[in-house]
């Protein structure tokens, strides 16, 4: 067992008001280090107390605003998916950090080896049975039957939120169980994507529906996406580094509030922002919206 050592006084009481700067600029959240070859500890407890008040008073003002606003919108992105097990992709922990996008599972393959764009797609789904939706998807859900979330719009191409129940759902980047046509876009099913059987209509080449680096978002739910948003009187914003365009705008033309969730900062212009697991966060929120 590591013997913890006792500082003298002054020490201590020196150390004790780095960690109250530290608190109060919200950038430690425990603190050890070595003093005359001795290790020296401090209870993250102490710490955490203060961190839960700011969060409790944050979960308290976001259920507040959730009650009170006649148009919530949702949006979501790959941070939503990762607590499903799902890995994202440019978060500093995610697939393109660690290496690049699988060359078989493009727009490219699928033009110049059609084979083994299919395989690959039938490798990538293996353990896509073992992804459920978390928690988090299951409130949302739970707040668009009660009234409290108009619509969500997505990037995940997963459909975690139709599996949650989610129905008033825009999709902009399309879905892996959903197929078309490439060259036509009729839809398709998933059976004859599978077996590599040509488009009924064209004979075209079939596919999943998701939208590829170069391809535009589907017209359709791009339009509608942006209505939402104008109409939104309260946005929550969860799980996306708001990179890509053109939803990294997505914030900038509602009128409403914006409130961000996710795991890693985003310097922006939020009226509220958490740092912190979708699931946990939007689960305490619904917890004070039932004692509201």
């Amino acid at each position: 067992m590591t013997n913890i050592y006792r500082p003298p006084y002054i020490l201590r009481v020196y150390i004790k008001i780095i960690i109250c700067d530290s608190i109060n600029i919200k950038i430690i959240k425990c603190i050890t280090f070595h003093y005359k070859g001795h290790l020296v500890a401090f209870k993250e407890r102490k710490i955490d107390y203060m961190d839960r008040e700011e969060r409790d008073a944050k979960i308290e003002k976001l259920a507040k605003w959730i009650k009170e606003s006649k148009y919530t919108v949702v949006l979501t992105g790959a941070g939503m998916s990762t607590e499903s097990g799902i890995p994202d992709f440019r978060s500093k922990d995610g697939l393109w950090h660690k290496k690049k996008p699988p060359k078989l599972s493009s727009k490219k393959a699928l033009v110049a080896d059609y084979g083994g764009y299919v395989d690959s797609y039938k490798e990538g789904m293996k353990n896509r049975p073992n992804y459920k939706p978390h928690q988090g998807y299951e409130i949302l859900a739970g707040w668009e039957d009660k009234g409290l979330v108009e619509s969500i719009i997505t990037q995940n191409v997963d459909d975690l939120h139709v599996a949650a129940g989610s129905r008033n759902l825009y999709r902009l980047h399309g879905s892996l169980f959903e197929f078309k046509c490439n060259d036509c876009s009729t839809p398709a099913i998933k059976d004859h994507f599978l077996d590599k059987i040509p488009c009924e209509v064209c004979g075209g080449r079939l596919r999943p529906t998701i939208v590829y680096f170069g391809e535009s978002l589907p017209k359709e739910e791009l339009y509608d996406s942006i209505e939402e948003m104008k109409k939104a009187e309260l946005v929550l914003i969860i799980g996306t580094s708001l990179v890509v365009s053109p939803v990294k705008k997505f914030p900038q033309l509602t009128q409403g509030k914006t409130v961000y969730i996710n795991n890693e900062t985003k310097e922006d212009d939020f009226d509220l922002v958490f740092i912190g697991r979708a699931g946990e966060i939007l689960e305490d929120v619904n917890k004070k919206l039932g004692a509201i």
